[in-house]
């Protein structure tokens, strides 16, 4: 392929580093929530204390919850989306990790069912909603910003810092959830214990905060904005006008990241606990220990698409989760440890093929007018339908059909959906990002 003149301005790595890390920690904050509300001890205490005893097993509830969050996600990024393009990155993504953090907060402050009855389940359900509703805005105005700050040459290292943060913020809240359940009796962490991983999502979001609103908006959104070519008004009417096809494209490769990524961080963590009959202790470590290992490799990979290009490493796990699904979720099925942990491994390293690189791979298929916005609004669609519905339908399907293979199924599904717009798509390493867009725009024209 051959490399494209970049016009970005030169922008200090010190800047680079500051924004992708003040992009990567809302992410973190995001999955932090995900990572405590799906451990196996949080996930059981907040479905025995917030709802009445019966109708279905713990866990099932807590992860009926993490799933209601996603239903606002589509209408959250319609908002925030278009409005990032209209206003700039930076403003936005302030709101969004303020929302979202204190929503997580304000979850361990929420009365019980004991005291308070249906009330309580009322609260955390609006919680969860606008939660959700501004998680909507956060990923794609996040993943916008890294890439629009990344020099050409590295976006995809410095993109997969993006992922680094969701691993990070998963792991961490599991991590906290175990350090509390392992210091406080069982009577203790369902009396009161689950409240304190809640606790810490504040001062995360509050470090978010007062990152991002030291820096500058991103170069690019500058750009436009000096050119006098950003949107005077949310260009929703816009971006889904010339865009739905790359919108519809993006929403299939979203559908295998989120079957996988859902399944692997939210799902299996009650599969091995409810069906595999493991310790919920022992599933949170065999978790945490495989995400340190994607931690460790993540930012390699993201260098190695600089190299080779994005399409090899998204086709290299689209074949995988075909063909290796089934065996992986056998191996877990054996009863012995080491079994599944090197299951779950193989699973989650092609997990890690796809993270490397969706946060130089999703910006650069859009124009920069429109890249928050339909960016956002592809993802976010795909999330919700496709990603938060992961854990109630699998736990579900297995519930009633009692086929313990019912996560291999999805993971193959996921790939063979993913597998063909991958192979359409344009590679667009080493092409500069106020070209990959337009570039795009004009062959869509031409043909």
């Amino acid at each position: 392929m051959t490399e494209a003149t970049t016009t970005q301005p030169e922008i200090s790595l010190g800047t680079v580093r500051k924004a992708v890390f003040a992009s990567a920690i809302g992410n973190a904050t995001e999955w932090y929530d995900y990572g405590v509300f799906t451990s196996g001890a949080v996930a059981t205490a907040i479905g025995t204390v917030f709802f009445p005893s019966g109708g279905g097993s713990a866990a099932l509830k807590s992860l009926a919850l993490v799933a209601v969050g996603f239903i606002v996600r589509p209408f959250g990024s319609v908002f925030f989306g278009p409005l990032g393009d209209k206003i700039g990155r930076r403003e936005v993504l302030a709101i969004t990790i303020l929302i979202m953090s204190g929503c997580t907060f304000l979850v361990g402050l929420m009365p019980t069912y004991a005291v308070a009855g249906y009330g309580a389940i009322v609260g955390l359900l609006l919680l969860r909603l606008i939660q959700g509703f501004s998680t909507g805005g956060e990923y794609g105005g996040a993943a916008t910003f890294i890439a629009e700050y990344a020099p050409t040459k590295r976006r995809g290292f410095f993109g997969s810092f993006l992922e680094f943060g969701t691993l990070s913020g998963y792991v961490f809240g599991n991590l906290v959830v175990l350090a509390v359940s392992l210091s406080l009796t069982s009577h203790e962490f369902i009396s009161w214990g689950w409240r304190i991983p809640f606790f810490v999502a504040l001062p995360l979001g509050m470090t978010g905060l007062f990152l991002r609103l030291r820096l500058e908006d991103t170069p690019e959104f500058r750009r436009l904005t000096r050119a006098g070519q950003k949107a005077e008004k949310a260009p929703l009417r816009e971006t889904i006008e010339t865009q739905w096809r790359t919108i519809l494209q993006l929403i299939a490769i979203v559908l295998m990241l989120n079957f996988a990524d859902y399944l692997l961080l939210t799902t299996l963590p009650t599969y091995f606990t409810s069906t595999l009959k493991i310790s919920a202790n022992t599933s949170t470590a065999i978790i945490i220990v495989v995400e340190l290992l994607q931690m460790a490799i993540i930012a390699p990979l993201g260098a190695l698409s600089d190299r080779i290009g994005r399409r090899p490493l998204l086709l290299t796990a689209a074949v995988g989760y075909i063909v290796l699904s089934w065996p992986c979720i056998k191996l877990m099925q054996t009863g012995n440890i080491g079994l599944l942990f090197l299951g779950f491994l193989i699973v989650a390293v092609l997990l890690v093929l796809i993270l490397a690189v969706i946060g130089s791979t999703f910006p650069a298929m859009f124009p920069t007018r429109v890249r928050y916005g339909a960016f956002a609004i592809g993802y976010n669609l795909s999330t919700s339908i496709f990603g938060g519905t992961v854990g109630v339908v699998v736990t579900f399907l297995i519930s009633v059909t009692h086929n313990k293979d019912i996560p291999a199924f999805y993971l193959m599904v996921g790939g063979l959906v993913g597998l063909y717009p991958i192979l359409r798509m344009r590679e667009t390493a080493r092409v500069p990002m106020d070209q990959v867009g337009e570039m795009r725009s004009r062959s869509a024209v031409r043909t």
